[in-house]
């Protein structure tokens, strides 16, 4: 698993912590560890991640979209 950086950074600049992440978008806190360390998340948990977070949800699945296309 590729470590989530841009979403690690995304949290850090809201200076929020994994688990007040977690706690907003209703999820346990090591299921959110897991997806900043890689895991891709549900498009259901990437709403509600990306919703607590300020970005679009759909950036969970681009970067695997586009080695599928390869």
């Amino acid at each position: 698993m590729n470590k989530n950086k841009w979403l690690e950074s995304i949290r850090l600049e809201k200076d929020l912590t994994h688990d007040q992440v977690a706690v907003l978008a209703n999820i346990d806190r090591s299921y959110y560890t897991k997806i900043e360390n890689g895991l891709t998340p549900s498009v259901k948990v990437s709403k509600k991640i990306a919703q607590v977070l300020g970005f679009s949800w759909t950036i969970f699945f681009e970067e695997k979209c586009a080695k599928s296309a390869q």
